[in-house]
């Protein structure tokens, strides 16, 4: 198994930290992203959007995180993880919906506008990070997860990008329950900071 990522990205890492959840063996193939790398045939060919992180496993090629997560979990982690009762499946799902827009779009641009590797208006990706904190807070003031009361992919999607929010000058200190459950995340087997 192969993941194709970069040391900086959060949506790589969250693909690695669930198979080191998972106990999974692969090989990480980090691609230059300022070389322009990801431009390049040889990985378009992979990820036709020229994004990382691509998994390769088995003879497939999947692209995209919450799709490379989704994957993961339903062959490596059994009901754990996404169970396949549709109820349960989409109560985890939510959660993967937040982090591909408000967090995404709110936190982890942010984060990129304050380090200068993406443009945008700050202010705007702020409010819409605070938004999606909003809502993890009012979650987290009675659940110790986000869905099912176990860790889930839901987690693992919100994770990186929830707890790099100080990077983008966005505090965590309003959000003490989701101060708490970062820890709880962090205290999870196999758990591993990022670089």
């Amino acid at each position: 198994m192969k993941l194709y990522t970069t040391k900086s990205s959060g949506n790589g890492y969250k693909v690695a930290l669930l198979l080191s959840m998972l106990n999974r063996q692969y090989e990480t193939v980090l691609v230059d992203f300022p070389g322009g790398e990801h431009k390049r045939e040889s990985f378009t060919a992979l990820n036709p959007r020229s994004q990382v992180p691509v998994l390769e496993d088995a003879g497939r090629v999947i692209w995209d995180s919450s799709a490379c997560l989704a994957y993961l979990a339903r062959k490596y982690g059994g009901e754990q993880w996404l169970p396949s009762e549709p109820g349960q499946m989409a109560e985890v799902l939510q959660w993967v919906a937040l982090a591909l827009n408000e967090i995404q779009f709110g936190l982890q641009y942010a984060r990129g506008i304050v380090r200068g590797i993406r443009s945008g208006h700050y202010d705007e990706c702020a409010a819409l990070g605070r938004k999606g904190l909003d809502v993890l807070e009012g979650r987290l003031r009675g659940n110790d997860w986000l869905a099912l009361g176990r860790p889930t992919i839901a987690d693992i999607a919100c994770y990186p990008y929830t707890a790099r929010a100080p990077e983008g000058n966005v505090s965590l200190e309003p959000y003490p329950k989701v101060q708490a459950w970062l820890q709880r995340v962090e205290a999870l087997p196999g758990y591993f900071k990022v670089g």
